[in-house]
Parts: structure tokens; sequence; C-alpha cells
């Protein structure tokens, strides 16, 4: 998702407004903060559990492509796929990890908008905005092998090896049938009891779904079984000034290694990509 818009869009009103309510103080990637394991809420005097808030230090950073609208990103078989979005700018390709260099692409005409990506099996699956649509390619060749139809907006996509896990913008996120791509189940993500909206770009990380939120610097880790955030992953600043042109959009794109252990985080029409790994705020 969606719209180019300026560096510093203003952030999910609920994710403030929760961390304000939980006493969480959100700061610059790789700054550690102290904070309590504990808040009490003004109105009820309640007693409640922070939900623990993540940083992250820089393992190592690669170039990106400036001019991809960064939608979806995964790992698979030693490669690096993307999907990128804007209508009559949509694609899939295949990136080198160590130069940035496209090295295949398969365009997405318009009056399509390419949104989330996901690889299961001999299947690239590539959903789209406003549209309704699903395309599937043969991951290898990037050839077209059918398609399918859908309700409602399509954000981000994941999986856990035997469903597609798509996010729609809300705070739901649905299990699909990748043979015919029919809703199997429906989770609501949520923290400390409140919905977290705005579910963009997703990835399957330990267990976990992870899930970046749209107009924020900020990745929500969700226990798939249940829905709730069991913790924060704050990444504002990582991309630093030095590095902005002023035509850079929010955080989007994770991609997990699981064969190497790697996380790759970037975002969209950002010159870099970072792999990181997590530290909790002390």
């Amino acid at each position: 998702m969606h719209y180019s818009r300026p560096a510093h869009s203003p952030r999910l009103v609920h994710t403030l407004a929760s961390a304000a309510l939980l006493g969480i103080t959100f700061a610059a990637c790789g700054k550690d903060a102290p904070a309590a394991d504990t808040t009490t809420t003004a109105a009820t005097g309640t007693l409640l559990a922070r939900t623990p808030t993540y940083v992250a230090d820089i393992v190592r950073e690669w170039p990106h492509d400036q001019l991809a609208f960064t939608q979806g990103l995964q790992w698979y078989d030693g490669r690096l796929f993307e999907g990128t979005g804007q209508e009559g700018q949509s694609s899939i390709r295949e990136v080198e990890l160590r130069t940035g260099r496209v090295l295949r692409k398969r365009d997405i005409p318009a009056p399509y908008f390419g949104e989330g990506i996901v690889l299961l099996g001999d299947n690239l699956y590539q959903i789209t905005w406003k549209s309704g649509v699903a395309f599937v390619y043969d991951w290898k060749t990037f050839t077209p092998k059918h398609q399918f139809t859908y309700e409602g907006e399509g954000w981000g996509l994941t999986t856990d090896g035997a469903s597609i896990i798509m996010s729609n913008g809300s705070s739901a996120i649905q299990y699909r049938d990748p043979k015919t791509f029919a809703v199997q189940k429906s989770i609501v993500v949520t923290d400390q009891g409140q919905p977290v909206a705005k579910l963009n770009e997703l990835e399957w990380v330990k267990g976990e779904i992870w899930a970046n939120v749209w107009e924020s610097d900020q990745i929500a880790r969700i226990d798939p079984k249940t829905g709730k955030v069991t913790g924060w992953l704050d990444l504002a600043g990582l991309l630093p000034s030095m590095d902005r042109t002023g035509r850079e959009d929010v955080l989007n794109g994770i991609a997990y290694d699981e064969k190497e252990d790697r996380i790759f985080v970037t975002g969209k029409f950002w010159p870099k990509l970072y792999e990181i790994k997590l530290k909790q705020r002390s």
C-alpha cells in the first residue's frame, strides 16, 4: 500500500495512542531507552503488562532500486523476490542481493496496482489493491499460470507453508486455500485488546506473522493462533537522513531467510535494503 507519500507521513493514530497508553516510548533504531514492564491506565487503574518493544542493529546493508515502490519482499530458494506497486509501474522481480540489480522482471499492466507477493510450491502469487485479482505465476520463469478473484482490497501476503495468509488494510488477516484462494479462516489482530488496523506487508518468521503497519515505522509480531501482538519492532530512523532524497515513502518489505536466519527489510523508493538483528529495548 499505496499512494506515494512524503517520507515523514503521520503515523498510525492507534499505534501512537496505544504506545501512550502503555507507556511505550518509541526511540530511533538502535537506541535503547529504559521502560517499565507494566503500566497503570489512568481511566481504570488497571495494571497492564506492556507489549515488548524491540529495536534493531544493522548487520549489513545492500543497494536497493530507488524506483521500486516495494509492496512485497520474499527470500526463496536462496533468492530475493520483490513485488512493486503503483498503476503502470507494478511488477514482480528477482533481485540480486549483493548489487540490488534486477535479474528478471515481469510488468503488470495498468489498471492493476500490484501489492504483496508470496512463493509457495511452484507458484508465485501476487495480489492487487482494488482490482480483486490475484495472479499466479511459475516462480522459475514468471510465466502466468492462472488467476483468482477475491472480495475487498489486497495488501500483503505470506504463508505458513500450507495456506496463503493475506492482509487487506484492516485488522483482519485471512487464511486462503492456495489451490482455490477461498477463505479458510480469519483472525483479528489486537494489541492489549485493541484492534490494530492498516496491516500491510506480511512475513512468516519463526512461527510468527510479522506485519508492517502502513504509515508507520512499526512492525507487529503476531501470534497466528490468537491474533495477539506479542511484540513491536520499532525501526524509526533506519534509513538515515544522508540517504534520503525526499522521495522515499514508508517502511515496507520484510523477508526472512530461514536457512541462514537472516531478516531483511526495506521501504518504498528506498536506496537501501537492510539485514537486521533484533534486540529488546531495555
